[in-house]
């Protein structure tokens, strides 16, 4: 567990399903899990600092939400245009595009790969954006985009609308923290980096 920017904590586990690393966040002053996977040593940290919420950046992004959500009685919540995908449970809560989650979350439009990916803008040292699917960080350092496989029948097309969104958030936002779900976030230079990659 380390605070990756002030008031923000990160967090990364082996994914059940994937076998792969992904990466989690927790915003202290609104008390927000950002898809929240279980950390290796226990809920104990989160004793002190109970979460209130579970944000979901896509409908994929679950992980250990519901085990989250049993331990601290907090709300899970995901974009509406993905609540098909928990018609069995658990219990998601829908949140749209322009929502916040006081202090200092605002839910963004993303799209692009999946109607409901949103990014999360989070008001937290010099700012931050939390991404799903629709931003990575590959193994050898760089950003990049999730294999052609999961991109549908026409990769190139969702690339392209993925670049344009990525335009879009620079600029329309303010922030120099790059939060990913998948790749390690970037505490500071993530405008420029995520500049010269869009």
């Amino acid at each position: 567990m380390e605070e990756i920017v002030p008031g923000v904590m990160h967090w990364s586990a082996v994914h059940p399903n994937t076998g792969l690393r992904a990466h989690s966040y927790f915003h202290i002053a609104s008390t927000s899990l950002i898809d929240p996977i279980a950390p290796d040593e226990g809920f104990g940290w989160f004793e002190r600092h109970r979460p209130r919420r579970a944000l979901l950046t896509n409908r994929h992004h679950l992980r250990s939400a519901p085990e989250f959500a049993a331990a601290f009685g907090c709300t899970i919540h995901c974009h509406r245009a993905g609540l098909h995908e928990f018609d069995g449970g658990p219990d998601v809560q829908p949140m749209e595009p322009g929502d916040t989650f006081e202090p200092g979350i605002t839910v963004l439009e993303f799209g692009a790969i999946t109607p409901e990916e949103v990014v999360l803008a989070i008001d937290a040292g010099p700012g931050a954006l939390a991404f799903a699917d629709g931003l990575i960080r590959r193994s050898d350092g760089t950003l990049g985009f999730v294999g052609d496989e999961l991109l549908g029948d026409d990769p190139e097309a969702v690339k392209r609308d993925l670049h344009a969104a990525l335009r879009r958030v620079l600029e329309e936002q303010e922030f120099d923290a790059l939060l990913l779900a998948h790749g390690k976030p970037r505490a500071s230079g993530g405008r420029a980096e995520l500049a010269r990659f869009a």
